[in-house]
């Protein structure tokens, strides 16, 4: 298809952590991009090369901008989206994610785009409270898993099923569409938001982790999938993006190593993580910073559920990047960070 491909593509949410990965990636492969900004922001994790990107003031909630970005036969690729587990957030939440994409969709219909990429996450898929047919083994949940109503699913999760359920209306009007569900995706980023956190829990030696498994996939792999799959012939199907899964005490562990930093070694039970949730609580709404632990993910941490993602391996030319290959990086980025 790359012979067909049109002379645009528009990234939203493109100076995040995956949005900005997209736009370096097309920009890699010689396309020309452009990225729906809102000009107060600044240009993100974009400073650096923002002179090689096509900037257009606008939101996601502004119709009337988005009809300007989204050119009739261009491609889009939808990452923007807000990432929260705090309830102070969900209304917003709401707006951005639900609104915000049924916005993208129903301008990408009219102005008749060539297809529409959606970032998703594996939390749209639902978490079930149905427990693993193997005791001991976390609940496997495919691309084919079908959203149940649960304790379990947080609000960032709702939100996202719903922006789905937009795309798929989007689909079945006729737009071409494909969709990605990243598990947590690590990379170099800001350190105060969303996975990245991670990071900087780990850089701080902290002292606790929770039971539970992390999945986890490279930031560089999802923008290569999601591209690939935009340049495919593959239309109106969603892929799990997932590269491996292990316990969060593993994870930390290899993390902390790769940057020589001591790592997390006192195991924290579900209902101590409830108990810390409400002391974070506290201490964010006191210090007016994001809180590392909230009543939603001390809910979700002592289950185990594991993502499949090797259905887009059997489907395009695209394989995972090795989790020590992604931390050597990582952690290479820190020690930069550090020198500076």
């Amino acid at each position: 298809m790359t012979s067909s491909l049109p002379n645009s593509t528009l990234v939203t949410g493109a100076t995040g952590l995956i949005g900005s990965h997209v736009v370096r990636y097309l920009l890699s492969l010689g396309r020309p991009v452009s990225a729906l900004y809102r000009a107060g922001n600044g240009y993100g994790l974009l400073t650096d090369i923002a002179s090689q990107i096509t900037w257009l003031d606008g939101d996601v909630l502004d119709i009337p901008s988005l009809e300007t970005a989204i050119t009739p036969g261009g491609d889009v690729i939808h990452c923007a989206a807000i990432v929260s587990f705090v309830p102070k957030d969900r209304a917003r939440m709401e707006q951005v994610n639900v609104e915000g994409t049924a916005n993208i969709v129903n301008v990408c219909l009219m102005r008749g785009v060539r297809k529409l990429a959606y970032l998703s996450s594996v939390a749209a898929l639902g978490r079930p409270e149905s427990k693993s047919n193997v005791p001991g083994q976390p609940v496997v949940l495919t691309e084919d898993q079908k959203w149940e109503e649960s304790p379990l699913n947080s609000a960032y999760a709702k939100t996202k099923y719903r922006a789905e359920l937009e795309v798929w209306r989007g689909s079945a009007e006729g737009l071409p569409v494909v969709m990605v569900n990243p598990s947590v995706v690590l990379g170099e980023g800001d350190w105060t938001r969303s996975s990245t956190q991670l990071i900087k829990y780990v850089h701080d030696e902290n002292r606790f982790y929770t039971e539970g498994d992390i999945n986890y996939v490279d930031v560089l792999d999802v923008a290569e999938a999601i591209v690939k799959l935009l340049h495919s012939e593959v239309v109106d199907e969603r892929f799990i993006l997932n590269a491996g899964a292990m316990s969060y005490q593993d994870f930390l562990s290899k993390l902390a190593q790769a940057m020589g930093k001591r790592p997390p070694s006192i195991r924290v039970p579900p209902a101590l993580a409830k108990v810390m949730a409400s002391a974070e609580a506290v201490r964010s709404f006191i210090t007016g910073t994001s809180p590392l632990i909230t009543q939603e993910t001390a809910r979700g941490a002592s289950h185990r559920y594991y993502y499949p993602g090797e259905r887009i391996t059997q489907s395009i030319d695209f394989q995972y990047r090795p989790l020590n290959v992604t931390l050597t990086r990582i952690a290479s980025q820190v020690k930069h960070r550090e020198s500076i």
